[in-house]
């Protein structure tokens, strides 16, 4: 999926989008990727660190948040909701993300209760861990 059909399931615009892609498992099990390129020019980076430029980890949040929201928005769609970020569990960060890295991230539901949601997401650079968290959403009028 690019970012013209995420577009069509997030709400987020401008730098605010952090999905360049996302792929969602064509067998329905709750599973995914997507990822994003941190080009260097993203505002979060400006003064996160001078000289020393470094993606803050609740942005890292954030991304794979958005690649959730783009499974959870695929099977919502058309019924006026919005997935809402509601909570980050077990969250570790093992090294930094800076410009030119790929971050990339792979997600799997383990639990729905509508409308809540429950992922563990997996992110990456270059084959190396950089991220593991539990996240949960929660459907919700727009």
């Amino acid at each position: 999926m690019d970012r013209e059909a995420i577009r069509s399931i997030l709400p987020h615009r401008g730098q605010m989008l952090l999905v360049d892609t996302a792929i969602l498992d064509e067998n329905q099990s709750g599973e995914g990727s997507g990822y994003y390129t941190v080009k260097g020019t993203e505002f979060f980076l400006d003064g996160h660190f001078p000289g020393n430029p470094v993606v803050p980890g609740v942005i890292l949040c954030e991304i794979a948040a958005q690649i959730c929201g783009v499974a959870l928005g695929d099977s919502l769609a058309g019924k006026n909701v919005v997935p809402y970020f509601t909570s980050m569990d077990a969250v570790r960060i093992r090294r930094p993300v800076r410009p030119g890295d790929r971050f990339d991230v792979k997600f799997k539901l383990t639990a729905s209760k509508p409308p809540f949601f429950f992922f563990e997401v997996e992110g990456s650079v270059s084959g190396e861990k950089v991220l593991s968290a539990k996240f949960s959403f929660a459907a919700a009028s727009k």
